[in-house]
This record gives structure tokens, sequence and C-alpha cells, in this order.
């Protein structure tokens, strides 16, 4: 039980402080979420990236495992979040944006602070996250888009997305000038690192400022489900992959923990984007962050245990 406390108190009030600094100072303040969004994924997020890709020392087989971890989860959140919305009854747009809230998660704003937290001590760890953070981007702008968008085509917007995203640039010249053993001069170096540390905290407060104005008025099924599934049946799902996959350390437990991430907020800016009960959505990606201060806390207890 102590070290649950120990948990909570380091790693989740820090998280939720800086979440609600956000949202004090963006009612005060105003601020331009534009300008806060490009700043965390042009600027912040590929320092990240880097860096920690840089430092890490992953092997071909892991990276392959953990990239087969996140394509069978995956898969496996689709398949059922679709079941439960067509025995639910759901009708098109609320079935999107029920399977964008399970299957989407914010595992950028949200994952990676929590993750520099919890893997402070453990590069590998983080760059377990990393990639998470990658493939969640990824399938975003794949299945995301296109679950939202329903019907129309979206095939060049698809790409368009992909290769502005800077984040996989980053990711990939890290990972190629880590193979080769690149060195990088200290004048490139501790600017590329000051800007990667500036991240947990602007990521958490632009993540605030998002949920300033979000309201909440009436618990729906579909919102019960959506928890119940972001922040308990995934977790549960990863945990069995987990085993399959025969995972240990702290690739195990960054991404059980990965697993427990609340609803990504693109998931209700999809649905405001195309018209799919985005009031809805809006209200999953608040109750899931702030649920998830009690979920996150237990299944990093338990990644600690187990692995």
């Amino acid at each position: 039980m102590d070290i649950l406390f120990l948990i909570l108190l380091n790693v989740i009030v820090p998280v939720f402080l800086l979440i609600g600094a956000g949202v004090l100072m963006h009612r005060v303040f105003h601020f331009e979420m534009n300008t806060l969004s490009k700043l965390n994924a042009y600027f912040l997020l590929p320092a990240v990236s880097f860096t920690n890709i840089y430092e890490s020392k992953f092997e071909a087989a892991l990276l392959f495992q953990i990239v087969g971890f996140l394509l069978l989860q995956s898969a496996m959140l689709i398949l059922m979040s679709k079941m439960t919305a067509k025995l639910a009854n759901f009708d098109k747009g609320l079935s999107s944006s029920f399977a964008n809230s399970v299957v989407l998660s914010n595992s950028g704003n949200f994952g990676l602070p929590v993750s520099q937290l919890v893997f402070h001590n453990s590069p590998l760890g983080l760059s377990v996250q990393i990639v998470v953070s990658i493939y969640q981007n990824m399938l975003t702008n794949t299945y995301g888009l296109m679950n939202a968008a329903s019907a129309q085509s979206q095939g060049q917007k698809l790409l368009k997305e992909l290769m502005r995203n800077p984040m996989i640039y980053a990711f990939i010249l890290g990972m190629v000038m880590h193979a080769l053993a690149v060195p990088i001069p200290g004048f490139i170096w501790n600017p590329l690192q000051n800007v990667a540390n500036a991240f947990l905290a602007i990521a958490l407060v632009t993540l605030g400022a998002q949920s300033a104005y979000m309201q909440f008025k009436h618990f729906s099924p579909a919102l019960l489900f959506s928890l119940l599934g972001r922040l308990i049946v995934s977790p549960v799902i990863a945990l069995g992959f987990i085993w399959l996959l025969q995972l240990e350390g702290p690739a195990a437990q960054a991404l059980f923990i990965a697993s427990s991430f609340p609803t990504s907020r693109n998931s209700a800016a999809f649905a405001l984007e195309y018209g799919n009960h985005p009031e809805y959505a809006a209200q999953a990606v608040l109750l899931s962050t702030l649920l998830s201060s009690v979920t996150v806390t237990g299944v990093v207890f338990m990644a600690k245990i187990l692995f």
C-alpha cells in the first residue's frame, strides 16, 4: 500500500497538478491552442523522440516484439469496439466515435510525461513509450481518421498527415544515428536535451488547456462502455499479449502502462470535424482522463509487481 501511495504521489499527482495549471491559465489568459498544439507536435515531441531513441539500447528483436504487440492489441480493441457498438445498436456516427474512444489513447500529451516520471532511471522504458506514441500517431491518422470519415475518401489526406509528422522523421534519424554511433557535439546535444526536458510541463499544461471548457451533462451507456474499454479492458488485453509474447522487464512494464492511458483528444476532434456525436466524444476524453488518475496508478503498481 505504501508503494501504491508513492506512485500516486510521485507520478499521478504531479501530472494532474500541471493539467490543473493548464485549465486555470487557459481560463484566465485564453491561450492560442493552435500555437500550443504546433509547439508540442513540431518542436517538443520530435526532440523527445530523437534524444530518447538516440540514447536507448534497442535490439531489433525487441522492436519487432513491441510492434507485434501493438498490432495485436489494436486489432483486438477494434474488433471488440465494433462488436460492442453493433450489439448495443449504436448509430453509425456514435459507433465511429465509440470505437475511436476505445482504440486511440493519449500516448503523447499524457503518456509520455507519465512515462518520463515512471522510467526516469530507465531509458529503455521511455524508449518503448516513444515507439508506442509513434504507433498511436500513425494509427490515429489512418484507422482513426478513416473510421471518423466513414464513407468519405481520405486517401490523399492520410498520406499527407503521415508525411508531415516530424516525430516519425526524428525517430528514424535517432535510430540511424544510434545504430551508426554518430557522435553529436555538445552545442547541438545540450539544446536538444533542454527542449526534450521542457516537454513534460508544456504537454501537460496543453492537455489542461484543451480540457478547460469541456462539459459533462449526462452519463450514457456508450460513455460507460467507452470508459470500461479504454481504462479496464485495454490493460487486461495487453497483459494477455505481454504474456503470450513473453515480454519482460522495462519493455513489459512500459507496454502494460501504455495500455491504460486515457482516450486521445483526437477522437473528440474527429467527432467534431465529422459530426459524430461530438459532445459524447468530448465527455469520453474528459472522464477517462480524470478517472485515469486511479486506474493508471493501479496499473503502474501492478507493472512494478508483475514485471
